[in-house]
């Protein structure tokens, strides 16, 4: 059974969809204390990132903690990829680029950290592409899974204004518990798995949008951004991300 709720197709009209995606990227980027925390305390050197292009987070990785990173992904149109580079001062080589079909490639390293920032939801069989995660990190290295919560108000709001992106999501992998049985069912260790951030809305190509939906998508997000202020808490309801973190037995 194909696994993809995507094709290649979808990505390439995503990507030219989008406009200045050569950003520079900062020090505080989301997920950015989770990460030093982890590379820092377990004096990692080695990252990958997949599914990740244009490759912000492996240009984070490099930039600002100076691991030997990789970027996986079924499409990268290098024009894109090399003006972020250029954009955070870092060369085109500083960043090995492999553009192959995650589903047909096999390893041929591993890596003190296994990273990806909104993938595995695009997949129907989340132990199957959680396991190929896995199949890239070191003994001793580091799992590190991030994923959007359509369980939460955010994913209302897709379904109801952004139906066709919201069907491109597997809404049954956005569990902590179901993604940690996973990885403990792999052998993983440490794991940690839980609803992160406060609230948080988006629309893709939110300006093509109408001037209503985003007047309502606004007092939306201003409304959970001041209840998440003054009652700052993770939860399924409004908590717009899932992150997932775990360890593979061994020694690096």
């Amino acid at each position: 059974m194909n696994n993809l709720l995507t094709d290649r197709e979808f990505w390439v009209n995503y990507w030219e969809s989008k406009t200045d995606l050569s950003v520079n990227i900062p020090e505080n980027y989301l997920f950015s204390k989770e990460l030093k925390d982890v590379v820092q305390k377990q004096g990692l050197k080695s990252a990958i990132e997949l599914g990740g292009f244009p490759g912000y987070y492996a240009v984070f990785l490099k930039k600002y903690l100076h691991l030997e990173v990789t970027l996986l992904d079924y499409f990268v149109h290098p024009p894109i990829t090399n003006e972020l580079l250029q954009s955070n001062g870092l060369e085109e080589s500083d960043i090995h680029i492999i553009e192959t079909d995650l589903f047909k490639y096999v390893p041929e390293q591993k890596y003190d950290l296994v990273l990806s920032c909104g993938l595995i939801e695009h997949f129907k069989d989340t132990a199957d592409i959680v396991n190929r995660h896995i199949a890239f990190l070191k003994p001793g290295g580091t799992l590190f899974i991030t994923l959007p919560n359509f369980n939460a108000v955010n994913g209302w709001f897709q379904r109801k204004f952004d139906k066709d992106n919201y069907d491109k999501h597997n809404i049954d992998c956005m569990d902590p518990e179901l993604l940690a049985g996973i990885c403990r069912a792999a052998g993983l260790e440490q794991v940690e798995s839980a609803y992160y951030g406060h609230f948080s809305l988006w629309l893709e190509n939110e300006k093509q949008r109408s001037f209503a939906v985003r007047m309502f998508k606004k007092i939306l997000w201003t409304g959970g951004k001041v209840l998440t202020k003054v009652f700052p808490f993770n939860s399924r309801q409004l908590s717009p991300y899932i992150v997932l973190q775990a360890k593979k037995s061994g020694i690096l």
